[in-house]
């Protein structure tokens, strides 16, 4: 289902990683596939059927969103604010948190055009007045999403990980595991960089409006209901990808050597 070229490509990349060092030819080898690993399962992972792509990006993306949303709302019941527990929201059940175009159309088109992947859930309730110092804790709770994202891109670095030592047992399952390692390495990262930009009403605009003067915050807050207007046309200029484009390429470099594939 997955192709036999990537299969063996693994398995040679494998192979390299635990062939014998002490000769000069098997650390040039060693090196030169480690390096190309990471290029070759992108670009592979351009090569997928569209339903291909669904069983890929489907599971990362779901629990991209979800989690993020959840930290935010569990996050602020420790500081006092009980909303979203009330309203049942602190639950890793993606059927509280699915927003039908947020999670369900917008990934779905975007893996059609074959373009970059995001999305978003139904926002978690949150009612700053619950705090005891509101706009301090306003800003634990904005930064508590991107922060579960990178932690569920380390977690889905280790799933990568084990997609290649599997390869060599049940090769046709390790493909799939090593596309679905990559894809939410890559989902979870965007969605966190993204999520930081200092535009209300990204979680960045949030912590940013948190640390600002109150009167100036109060106006800085005011941008909020342009946020996603502006959102959209720094992506169709190229800006967004200008200045996000070099922050994902150095933190997942950061997490291939982390893991040993680079």
């Amino acid at each position: 289902m997955w192709g036999q070229p990537l299969r063996l490509h693994i398995k040679d990349w494998a192979t390299a990683r635990v062939a014998p060092t002490y000769r000069n030819v098997h650390i040039y080898e060693e090196k030169k596939i480690i390096f190309t690993f990471k290029s070759f399962i992108l670009s592979r992972m351009g090569n997928l059927t569209f339903i291909q792509n669904v069983i890929v990006w489907g599971l990362p993306v779901l629990f991209a969103i979800t989690v993020h949303e959840v930290a935010h709302g569990w996050i602020a019941s420790k500081l006092g604010d009980k909303t979203a527990q009330i309203l049942g929201r602190l639950t890793l059940n993606p059927l509280k948190h699915i927003d039908l175009i947020g999670t369900v159309l917008i990934p779905l088109l975007l893996l059609w055009q074959g373009g970059f992947i995001f999305g978003w859930a139904k926002p978690v309730p949150i009612n700053p007045q619950n705090f005891r110092r509101p706009r301090r804790d306003m800003a634990f709770v904005s930064a508590a999403g991107p922060v579960s994202n990178f932690i569920m891109a380390i977690i889905w670095a280790a799933i990568l990980k084990i997609g290649i030592l599997l390869v060599h047992h049940w090769p046709n399952s390790a493909v799939a595991i090593v596309y679905m390692g990559q894809a939410g390495i890559l989902i979870n990262l965007w969605l966190m960089i993204l999520n930081l930009l200092p535009l209300p009403p990204l979680d960045g605009g949030h912590i940013i409006s948190s640390l600002l003067p109150g009167r100036i915050a109060y106006h800085y807050d005011r941008i909020a209901p342009f946020g996603f207007i502006i959102l959209i046309i720094l992506l169709i200029t190229g800006i967004l990808g200008f200045i996000l484009n070099p922050i994902m390429a150095f933190l997942h470099n950061m997490l291939m050597h982390l893991f040993g594939f680079l």
